[in-house]
Parts: C-alpha cells; sequence; structure tokens
C-alpha cells in the first residue's frame, strides 16, 4: 500500500506537519498545496520522502510553477494553491478548468477548510489547513491518499484526518 500526506497552508508553522508525519509514519510522498511561506526546505527535511509542492498566494519569493499536473495511480492530478480559480468563493472555476483539462483528481489549499468531493469523475481534495483551520471545529487537518500500485489504475482512498 503506497501512502501520500496531503498538506496546506502551514504558514511557516511546521510543528502540527511534525506531529502528523510522526503519527502517519513511514510515508512514500508528501503533496503541499502552498503557503510555506519560504520554509519548502524544512518541509522537505521533515518529510524525508519525495515531496512535490506549489506556491500559494503568500509564498511570493518562490520561483516555482504555480501549479503542476502529475500522474498518481493512472490518474491525472492538478495540484494548486486554488486562489487562481477563486476557490474561496466557490469551486465552479476550478471544476471547469479541470473538466476542460480531463483532470480526474484536483488538490487545492487556499480556504483552509478540508474537502473531500466526488462528483461526475472529478475528485476535488483540500487538506484544509495543518496550522490555522478556518472550519467549524477547528481542528487542524490533511489528508491521507492510499493506493495499490503507483503506475497502473487502482481504487484511490482518501481520508481527512484530524490532529
Amino acid at each position: 500500500m503506497h501512502r501520500v500526506m496531503i498538506v496546506s497552508d502551514t504558514h511557516r508553522r511546521e510543528g502540527n506537519l511534525a506531529q502528523a508525519l510522526f503519527d502517519e509514519g513511514p510515508i512514500d510522498m508528501l503533496i503541499h498545496l502552498g503557503d510555506f511561506e519560504g520554509n519548502q526546505d524544512i518541509i522537505e527535511e521533515m518529510a524525508n520522502c519525495k515531496t512535490i509542492m506549489v506556491p500559494g498566494n503568500n509564498d511570493f519569493d518562490s520561483h516555482m510553477p504555480s501549479e503542476k499536473e502529475i500522474t498518481i495511480a493512472g490518474k491525472k492530478i492538478l495540484l494548486t494553491h486554488g486562489h487562481y480559480y477563486y476557490v474561496s468563493l466557490d469551486l465552479q472555476t476550478l471544476k471547469e478548468e479541470c473538466r476542460a483539462r480531463d483532470i480526474d483528481i484536483v488538490m487545492f489549499g487556499h480556504t483552509h477548510r478540508p474537502v473531500i468531493i466526488k462528483e461526475n469523475g472529478l475528485t476535488l481534495i483540500n487538506p484544509g489547513s495543518i496550522s490555522y483551520p478556518r472550519q467549524e471545529s477547528r481542528k487542524c487537518t490533511y489528508i491521507m491518499m492510499e493506493f495499490e500500485n503507483f503506475e497502473k489504475n487502482c481504487e484511490i482512498h482518501f481520508t481527512i484526518k484530524e490532529l
């Protein structure tokens, strides 16, 4: 079983990320969806595995591409912070972009609220914020993604985790 931790919006507060990494044990990959505020080297060192990151609206000095397309388990995945798609207002612009690009899964942050939505063949994933949650419970969250094979098309499971 392969395990990928998905986080967003650490905002230079990596203590909770360290706790989540400790709680989960070894992972195969860390995906960070932005607002790491210059601490990408610290986060990569903490993760001790392959790390993929995209910058957020508070990553002013980042020279990384604003979004990335990757393939995991045969699924085409878009990684974005989400602010360019106005995700704080609604998810319609993001959904339309994903359908136009034939995306299977989109992972985004920015709202600090966790979401797993499956709709018409598109899965929308937001891990919330591991440092500054905004949902009613005010619990810091991340998402664990689990699947059998990195290369082959297989079922992917997503679980929202709380600290």
